[in-house]
């Protein structure tokens, strides 16, 4: 059976739903009706913009235009990230972007190329789909491993001094903290792996299934693309940390003050 495309009419009435939380708000006089109704028409425009843009996109398949494009969402998703960490743009955007750009690509790049095979990987209705899932996917572990990372340097400095005073050398003293990081940024994708099918069936495998693929087919790809986003989650959060090193630090290894926003201000 073809996907049926939603009319204005039915996607109207799905608007209607909306009546459900904002009943539940204005009864508890919970104040989020103003945000909920900003978030729902910002939401509503973006993605209007980005569906006709996208559109654009794979009808042109161009590789430059495509290129262009991952380079706006990795800029994007870079600026997310060092607003939700609090922590300098001028010391971590271009590290930040570097480790997402490679992180993110080469788990991407093996999927385009080896598991779709023989799909033509740099096709933007493969490429740009597939780089947005496993991007969107790394924020949030990128977000708190790099904010974990140097709230507990920061915290337990002493004991980073400690290591070393004690004749280990940087990398060494910073193991601990690393090690603490990749624990604490790779929980809620772990978590949500392991769960996954059982409490909810994830988005790539409900929209194939919607397009038509049988459910085994569907499982194959799923399993797929979150092993593409366990591997660039955890090289684009790692890389971020170590990129960052080189101006968070002093040539002397303590911490440079200047990365935290919110003790400048």
């Amino acid at each position: 059976m073809p996907v049926t495309d939603i009319d204005v009419v039915r996607l109207a009435a799905g608007y209607g739903l909306l009546l459900i939380p904002l009943g539940i708000f204005l009864w508890h006089r919970v104040p989020l009706i103003g945000t909920t109704l900003v978030s729902i028409v910002r939401m509503t425009v973006q993605l209007l913009f980005i569906g006709f843009y996208l559109q654009i996109l794979f009808d042109l398949n161009n590789i430059w235009l495509n290129i262009m494009w991952l380079a706006v969402m990795i800029a994007v998703a870079d600026a997310s990230i060092l607003r939700g960490c609090d922590l300098n743009f001028r010391i971590f955007a271009i590290p930040v972007f570097v480790a997402l750009l490679l992180g993110i690509l080469l788990p991407v790049f093996i999927f385009l190329t080896v598991i779709l095979y023989p799909a033509p990987a740099l096709d933007a209705r493969f490429l740009v789909p597939i780089f947005g899932m496993v991007l969107g996917n790394s924020l949030r572990a990128v977000i708190v491993g790099l904010q974990h990372f140097y709230d507990a340097l920061r915290r337990r400095e002493k004991e980073y001094f400690f290591f070393l005073s004690a004749g280990a050398g940087r990398q060494e003293a910073l193991m601990p903290f690393l090690k603490e990081t990749l624990q604490v940024s790779m929980a809620p994708t772990l978590a949500n792996m392991a769960t996954m099918g059982l409490v909810a069936l994830p988005g790539m495998m409900t929209g194939v299934m919607i397009g038509g693929i049988s459910p085994a087919a569907a499982i194959k790809y799923q399993i797929a693309i979150m092993i593409a986003i366990l591997s660039g989650t955890s090289l684009a959060a790692t890389l971020a940390v170590y990129f960052s090193l080189r101006k968070s630090l002093t040539p002397w290894g303590s911490l440079n003050r200047s990365v935290f926003t919110r003790l400048n201000q």
